[in-house]
């Protein structure tokens, strides 16, 4: 399959989830290429940035598993090379 590159963004409201959310990211550390966190504290948030590049189903997976976690919302977009 051809490789995209991509963005994902995730909001973390779940404080709890964090854990989660860096074994998923780990677990998919061979498609990530940079990755920034901010801490929004006013609402008590965590907001991650990372850009990826790997095919549609890698990105979908890592992008959807973020998703289902409790308190974790994602937002991906991708651009074919």
């Amino acid at each position: 399959m051809k490789k995209s590159i991509g963005t994902i963004s995730i909001m973390v409201k779940n404080h709890d989830s964090v854990p989660q959310v860096n074994k998923c990211l780990s677990d998919f550390n061979e498609i990530i290429l940079g990755r920034i966190g901010i801490p929004y504290r006013p609402e008590r948030l965590g907001i991650i940035a990372i850009i990826v590049e790997g095919t549609s189903d890698q990105l979908g997976s890592l992008a959807g598993k973020l998703g289902m976690l409790d308190g974790v919302k994602t937002k991906s977009m991708i651009i074919k090379k």
